[in-house]
């Protein structure tokens, strides 16, 4: 049951489930069939590998898949990336390309499989939401300028640039065939308006049909149309993913960039749903266990790399799905049309999948967070636009690697520079402020410094540590006698910084400065001990808090500074 959780949903599965669950898969299993030869398109595979993808996949998710509404099949930025890593291989040969797409579905299957088993789900938080939505939103504008050559009905080359595919377009506009663009914008406006007037219908499977039956009784081939024309029957056939040594070193980088941001899309959708449904049934190591062993399988028929949808998703949630069964469901409408419905789509226009992608990717462009961020945290903005920047100018992989690493290297910084804070006693009270807030309300001790480290103490910080707290000394009216630490904030000492802290109390005592600990955590008092710093100085002192370190440098304190202090105690 723990890696099949459909068993343990079963036990109390019902009839009127049964019933939600049939009508969820059909509907998500209708609205797949266009969507999925779509995203093959933005892929650069033939259509029907779209619907090979929204397969197999999906029916081993919902064995071992933790989610009951998570829809898995081919998305949009997960094509994109399939596009983008295969087109920089340069292959001319389209089988081959094929083939290296089906491999890529079993090669990052793989990767998020041993991920799973490691315990390894937490790698995905290392991708940042400004990340996500810079990486986003880019890669969304470029999806949808890739079909600009099915929407305008002229032959652009292929590129994931910006201002490439601008450039193509400058210079093969004047070639712009008119049927296909009257086509494209029926389409999108057909899309907009069932979306907004009629959003629980079909409205992408309704456009197939309607635009199939328009080309077909206006001899839409005649006048020039691009149709998809054959799509092979039948089920996929059962085929071992293979590539070169050379091949799968290639797709190395690709391949664990495509498994955690499939997984972050997964799970991210997945926890919404799950946010709704006001449960906690959701595990982060299962998922990448079920993701990867479906693209694992998907493979061996010839599925292209799939992870969980946002819009499939809400749609099955929204049409009452309760379980994995759903799922079935929705590949049983699949396996159908794979069986007898492929001739139909003959006549289909590809202006109308270029449409369908368009109307699809749109609500992939954030425009909201980016202004939440400039109004209210601007180093996180400018990394939002850094990796949106690099992904429409220079790549998609580049875009989403080179923005984790500035992310990581801010979050780096921040550690190396950590808030200190000098604090003060609140005026007839035993609490202790920051000065600089409550400069008004707060009493500090002539000879006294009191600091607050908000922060780890570590190898990347410790030189900050020792210059921040030398130049807070100096900056006394007073000769300092006594330093007082308040490390409630310190949650961990490495060595390097021991040793640090071990030279700099040396230092201190000598210049006849007395040191206090407050605050500190049990692990940190025993690393204290362990390593004998507390034995080391007689002019070293540790108290569970701020008040007791006061009152002992009241009792040892001369008797001006003890009549200060004093004072204060007996008004608290």
């Amino acid at each position: 049951m723990r890696f099949f959780p459909l068993f343990s949903w079963i036990k109390s599965y019902s009839s009127v489930d049964l019933k939600d669950d049939f009508t969820a898969g059909l509907t998500v299993g209708i609205m797949l069939i266009p969507q999925g030869m779509a995203y093959a398109m933005i892929a650069g595979l033939p259509p029907v590998y779209g619907l090979y993808a929204a397969l197999f996949p999906q029916i081993v998710y919902a064995f071992m898949g933790t989610s009951r509404q998570l829809a898995v099949g081919p998305v949009a930025m997960d094509s994109l990336l399939v596009a983008a890593g295969l087109g920089a291989l340069s292959l001319s040969d389209p089988s081959e390309y094929i083939a290296l797409a089906v491999f890529l579905a079993f090669f990052m299957g793989l990767f998020q499989l041993l991920l799973g088993v490691l315990k390894l789900g937490f790698l995905v938080n290392f991708l940042s939401k400004p990340v996500i939505s810079g990486f986003t939103s880019a890669a969304a504008i470029i999806i949808g300028m890739s079909q600009v050559n099915h929407l305008l009905g002229i032959n652009i080359p292929r590129s994931n640039k910006i201002h490439e595919l601008f450039s193509f377009l400058i210079e093969l506009g004047p070639q712009t065939h008119l049927p296909t663009v009257a086509i494209s914008v029926l389409g999108v406006v057909f899309l907009f308006f069932f979306k907004k007037y009629f959003p629980k219908l079909p409205a992408a499977l309704l456009l197939v049909l309607l635009a199939t039956l328009l080309v077909v009784q206006f001899n839409g081939e005649e006048l020039g149309i691009a149709l998809v024309k054959e799509v092979p029957g039948g089920l996929p056939s059962l085929l071992l993913p293979s590539a070169t040594p050379e091949q799968i070193y290639a797709l190395i980088p690709l391949a664990l960039t495509l498994s955690l941001i499939a997984f972050m899309e997964a799970i991210s959708v997945a926890k919404a749903i799950e946010e709704k449904e006001k449960k906690n049934e959701l595990n982060a190591n299962q998922e990448l266990i079920a993701l990867g062993t479906s693209n694992i399988v998907g493979a061996f028929f010839q599925a292209y790399p799939t992870t969980g949808g946002f819009s499939r998703t809400a749609v099955n949630y929204e049409a009452g799905a309760k379980s994995g069964i759903a799922a079935l469901f929705s590949a049983l409408v699949v396996g159908l049309t794979l069986l007898f419905f492929t001739s139909f789509f003959y006549f289909l226009p590809t202006a109308v999948l270029g449409a369908i992608i368009v109307v699809a990717v749109v609500k992939l462009i954030d425009v909201n967070y980016p202004k939440y961020l400039w109004k209210n945290n601007r180093q996180e903005f400018y990394i939002l636009l850094f990796t949106f920047a690099i992904t429409l100018f220079i790549g998609i992989k580049e875009g989403i690697l080179l923005g984790v690493f500035v992310a990581l290297l801010h979050m780096v910084y921040q550690n190396t520079r950590p808030h200190i804070a000098v604090l003060g006693r609140i005026k007839d009270t035993h609490y202790f402020k920051n000065v600089s807030r409550f400069s008004e309300d707060v009493v500090t001790f002539p000879g006294v410094l009191i600091l607050r480290f908000d922060g780890q103490l570590f190898f990347g910080n410790q030189g900050y540590f020792k210059e921040k707290v030398t130049a807070l000394m100096e900056a006394q009216d007073q000769k300092l006698k006594h330093l007082v630490i308040a490390a409630a904030g310190i949650n961990s000492i490495d060595a390097s910084a021991l040793q640090m802290l071990s030279l700099f109390i040396e230092e201190l005592n000598q210049k006849g400065v007395k040191v206090y600990w407050t605050g500190l955590i049990g692990p940190l008092r025993d690393r204290f001990h362990k390593v004998g710093i507390l034995d080391q100085f007689e002019e070293l002192y540790v108290f569970s808090s701020l008040e007791a370190a006061v009152n002992a440098i009241a009792g040892t304190a001369p008797s001006e500074l003890e009549k200060s202090i004093a004072t204060q105690r007996n008004k608290t």
